[in-house]
């Protein structure tokens, strides 16, 4: 016992790992495709995590990087779709591009509409793959050196990160010729990997997410236990002492944010994966949002207990939901679930069973009389 309370950590990571790997064998397979949804939604938590627990950066608007990784992979597995192929030609063109195209455009991708140019890279599923991570990436990047560069923090990141998500969303419904607007992409092909289909109830595809989430918090885990993560909590608890310590406290900021935005659009991509569609709601505010509250829930100084929260929290909301004298009800339980946690668990589950193994390390220390008595 006295290990597993030395080493508490350790084993909460190595639990969960096995409890999510042990999920197929109590499961059918559309359980386990719903599942792998909040699996998504758990490296969401991590993310959100990385940023306002670590870094003490509040970004409201993560779910522009998980809608640019879900957009990514949804449009090339949008042309691999056999039901959305084009009439008359023999090159895949979205259905809904051909349903607003004017009377005589040619049936092909470069001019059936102004924009679709854009489509023809993700003809290759691999592209989109690597879309789905590198441009989060980019566009994160651009916006930690311009937030960052000049020092801005606080509510202001917030208030800046919200604008941009919200003006994302706009650009994405307004250019409906291009992206389908509210409608979002639907009817998808699967993704081919070596010449085998990602079937997205497969047990197979579960065991991917499954793994990858697993490689991800470790990773996680592991960079913020090295000097530069050490750095990046030194930095949310005093820029101006940092600073005065020569460290480059905008690079820091600028890289783990980055880090949080590749994490995201790794989700919005394998969420597409098991959802089989793209929606503008990922750019929501209120999606942005939830994502605070499964960290808040969790624990935003854990990257396990976010992610853990973001799971939990989904979890209760589809069994909540599915009651029907609590379908009209169930927003404002959600709601009412994290009010609690702010004020009885402000460092939420994570900080709460923290507090519990301490208290049980406490206990089991011999008094200081018992030990100089053993040392004589």
């Amino acid at each position: 016992m006295a290990e597993l309370s030395r080493n508490y950590r350790v084993w909460a990571y190595l639990i969960f790992f096995a409890a999510i790997l042990a999920l197929p064998l109590v499961g059918d397979e559309f359980w386990l495709n719903r599942v792998a949804k909040y699996l998504c939604y758990g490296m969401l938590g991590a993310a959100i995590a990385l940023t306002w627990g670590y870094a003490g950066v509040l970004n409201l608007g993560q779910g522009l990087f998980f809608g640019l990784g879900a957009y990514s992979m949804a449009m090339s597995l949008k042309l691999s779709s056999h039901t959305s192929l084009q009439q008359g030609s023999d090159k895949p063109i979205p259905d809904f591009m051909l349903w607003n195209a004017q009377p005589g455009a040619a049936p092909d991708l470069c001019c059936i509409t102004p924009g679709s140019w854009l489509w023809l890279p993700f003809q290759s599923q691999w592209f989109g793959v690597a879309m789905a991570i590198v441009l989060p990436v980019v566009v994160a990047t651009i916006l930690g050196k311009i937030i960052f560069g000049q020092r801005i923090s606080g509510v202001f990141v917030s208030i800046i990160s919200l604008a941009l998500v919200l003006l994302a969303r706009l650009v994405l419904v307004d250019a409906q010729p291009i992206t389908n607007g509210f409608n979002g992409l639907t009817d998808l092909g699967f993704l081919q990997v070596f010449g085998a289909e990602i079937d997205p109830y497969a047990v197979s595809t579960y065991y991917i997410i499954a793994v990858i989430l697993i490689v991800v918090l470790v990773l996680v885990r592991l960079l913020v236990a090295t000097r530069s993560g050490l750095v990046l909590q030194a930095t949310r608890d005093s820029q101006t002492r940092a600073l005065y310590l020569g460290y480059d406290v905008p690079a820091y900021q600028t890289f783990f944010f980055t880090v949080s935005a590749a994490m995201s659009g790794l989700a919005g991509m394998l969420y597409v994966l098991v959802a089989e569609f793209a929606s503008p709601s990922f750019l929501d505010l209120a999606f942005s949002v939830s994502m605070v509250v499964w960290a808040a829930v969790g624990g935003r100084g854990s990257i396990l207990g976010a992610c853990v929260g973001a799971i939990l929290i989904n979890t209760i909301e589809a069994k909540v939901s599915e009651v029907e004298q609590l379908v009209e009800a169930w927003k404002a339980i959600i709601g009412l679930i994290f009010v609690l946690a702010v004020i009885f668990l402000p460092q939420g589950l994570a900080g709460f069973a923290h507090d519990v193994m301490r208290r049980i390390r406490e206990r089991r220390q011999p008094a200081p009389t018992l030990n100089r008595e053993l040392r004589q």
